[in-house]
């Protein structure tokens, strides 16, 4: 505390043209010490004169200490506490909806009123499609924990809600007819329940550009493949085009549906046949919005949710 009095006084009463290694060297402290003191009492001095501390990146900055990615470390721990408690609240929050299919108005609210600000304060890279580092975020198996349209009729819409942007994708002209069920999806048109014990999974394998969406029902297995490419409208925006779809039954018989796709590809002139918009994505945690309006939220653990 004596040092810190002593170097202050000095600062003061020296010329605005002193440094605070000039500050250091004439008070003959041991350099690695003063230099942090010293530049923390010059920054402080020169805030209108008072005592506000710079902001722990800022002070980093400041004295050289840390390259530019341990200064980025820093700023993502700060934000890091917030951003845990969000998503432990939004888990608890969809757990027992059995998917979204039980939850209710109220309890979609709160849901979307998460989502969002975790979508706006920590939104992807612009890149996430694009770089092949960033893309790797997005590789491997994840369950599908919540479905639910983005927007609720029973409450009035928030002027804050999102809003696609192009979604029909121009002359692709993709359907964006809204889909209103809760706790289940469409895969490659197909109704499929996604409630209850239901595992449904999305597998990006980007090694060899291809998307799977699998859904495991009473009767068997759903299957539906597919690859993707960026939108050029959304860059985290993934346009789809589904290639495959099978549904092996339990009793050893699989229903191979793929031609049903080719000849919708045929009539309408191009199988890019909806999208998949990827609004936050961390290291266990997944959230996306679709072309018809559904919101998807997947983990990377299977067990994250409560059924």
């Amino acid at each position: 505390k004596d040092e810190i009095k002593r170097l202050t006084a000095h600062i003061r009463t020296h010329s605005e043209r002193e440094t605070p290694t000039s500050v250091c060297d004439k008070m003959k402290y041991n350099p690695s010490t003063t230099k942090i003191i010293a530049a923390l009492l010059f920054s402080a001095v020169q805030l209108n004169d008072a005592f506000n501390f710079p902001s722990i990146p800022a002070f980093a900055k400041l004295v050289g200490g840390g390259n530019k990615a341990e200064q980025q470390g820093i700023a993502k721990i700060s934000s890091s506490p917030l951003l845990e408690s969000q998503k432990k609240e939004l888990l608890e929050t969809i757990s027992f909806t059995k998917n979204g299919k039980d939850a209710s108005p109220q309890t979609q609210a709160r849901v979307l009123s998460l989502v969002r600000e975790i979508e706006q304060t920590y939104p992807p890279s612009e890149n996430l499609l694009s770089d092949p580092k960033e893309i790797q975020k997005l590789d491997g198996v994840w369950y599908l924990q919540y479905t639910s349209p983005s927007d609720i009729e029973e409450i009035s819409a928030d002027e804050d809600a999102w809003k696609p942007k192009e979604a029909a994708e121009g002359e692709i002209n993709i359907d964006t007819k809204r889909y209103e069920a809760k706790g289940s999806i469409q895969a490659a048109g197909i109704p499929v329940d996604t409630s209850g014990n239901r595992v449904t999974t999305q597998s990006f394998d980007i090694a060899q550009g291809i998307l799977i969406n699998e859904s495991k029902q009473d009767f068997g297995t759903v299957t539906i493949t597919g690859t993707y490419r960026q939108s050029d409208n959304v860059p985290n925006r993934a346009v789809v085009t589904f290639l495959t779809a099978d549904i092996a039954l339990n009793i050893g018989i699989t229903l191979k549906l793929g031609f049903l796709l080719a000849i919708r590809a045929f009539l309408k002139g191009t199988g890019e046949v909806g999208w998949l918009e990827t609004t936050y994505i961390g290291e266990d945690m997944r959230i996306g919005r679709g072309n018809k309006g559904t919101l998807f939220i997947l983990t990377k653990d299977a067990d994250a949710v409560k059924p």
